[in-house]
Formats: C-alpha cells, structure tokens, sequence
C-alpha cells in the first residue's frame, strides 16, 4: 500500500509540474510586453529560467518513480537529487526574494502557485516521506552542483548574444562579471549544501524507516 501511495504522490507532482509549465507558455506567449515580439519566442524562452528547469527536471524525476520505483542508476540518482534541491531553491529564493514584487492574476498567477509553491511543497513531502531512500551519496552530492553552474554559463552564453537575462542577480549588463562569478559562487554553495544536507538526512531516514513486513 505505502508504494502505491508512493507512486500516486509522485504522479500528482509530475502533474502539477507540466500543467504549471503549459499554463506559463500559453500566458508567455500572450504577453506583449519584454523583450521578445513573437508569442514563439516567449514561450521558448520561458525554458531558460532556473524555476523552469528544475521544475522539469522534478517533473520528469517524479514521473520515473510514478511508473517505477526502483531506480538506482547514477544518472537517475544525480537528477533525482538535482530535481529536489533545484525546487527547493527555488521555492526559498522566490518567496523571500522576488514574491513581494510580483503583481500576477488569473492564469499567470496559478502558474505561478503551482511552480514556485505546490511543486515545492509536494518534492519535500514526497521526499521526506516516500524516498526513496539510498539514492543520495557524496559522490551524488557533488555533481548536483553541475545544474547551477551549467545554467549560469549557458544564461551568460546567450545573453551576450540575445541582450537579455532572466533574473538580476546574472544581468552582466548591470552588474559585471565579476558581481555575477560571485553570485555563481554563491548558489552554488547553497546547491551544495542543501545537497549535503538531503544526504545526510537520507542517510538518518533511512535508519529509522520501518522494516519490510515479510509476506
């Protein structure tokens, strides 16, 4: 029964997941507003935000544990991880830094609750209480680290070539590269050590969690 519950909290993730990710295409491309002039190009460039991408990478996570829960390969185990604290990130920097400046309604403001708050809330649940548990490692740990940082180069990348980058804090227009190395720097230490952190914590779930029930 608790691997059927299992799967059903992962599958309801993964749905608000994708249905939080088609609501913002569709009110992307209906803005006229920014720096992009065609409804095509606005919903594309929703993909290049970090709450996007990590919204994606829980959603296709927890849609693998929703059709199967044994998954152990090192690339799943790095995802699964990258996925979690990629949201969880994304949940504290959003309501303690950029909820407040935020005017949303309708349809832009349920896509708004359902990537930066219910997804969240549903990745710690479904981690904290269904696992699965053993997935975590230092090695694990570590590559996670390899989301950030691959973000900020591909964002600086194309953002000398486009003019444009999502958040403040990487606008090298305004800050510098120095300012914006520095707050790479930054984030990704807090990656890690929410990284860190969710292993060690595994690692004390998993002692605790009650022995299978021979049949």
């Amino acid at each position: 029964m608790s691997d059927v519950r299992a799967r059903r909290v992962f599958a309801a993730t993964a749905l608000c997941v994708f249905a939080g990710i088609v609501i913002q295409l569709f009110v992307a491309a209906d803005y006229s507003g920014g720096r992009f002039t065609t409804p095509l190009h606005r919903a594309l460039n929703v993909f290049v935000f970090f709450t996007i991408q990590s919204n994606l990478i829980l959603g296709v996570t927890t849609l693998l544990l929703a059709i199967r829960l044994e998954r152990t390969s090192l690339v799943f185990r790095v995802f699964r991880l990258m996925g979690l604290v990629g949201i969880v990130v994304t949940g504290i920097v959003y309501h303690v830094a950029i909820r407040a400046f935020l005017h949303l309604d309708s349809w832009g403001l349920a896509a708004d609750h359902l990537l930066h708050t219910v997804t969240p809330v549903l990745a710690v649940y479904g981690w904290v209480r269904y696992g699965p548990r053993g997935l975590t490692s230092a090695t694990v740990a570590r590559l996670t680290v390899l989301f950030p940082l691959t973000w900020f180069v591909f964002t600086l990348v194309r953002g000398w070539f486009v003019d444009w980058y999502p958040y403040t804090f990487i606008d090298v227009t305004h800050l510098g590269y120095a300012k914006v190395a520095l707050n790479a720097v930054w984030i990704a230490l807090l990656v890690f050590a929410i990284a860190a952190g969710a292993t060690a914590l595994d690692a004390r779930l998993a002692r605790h969690a009650p022995e299978p029930v021979a049949p």
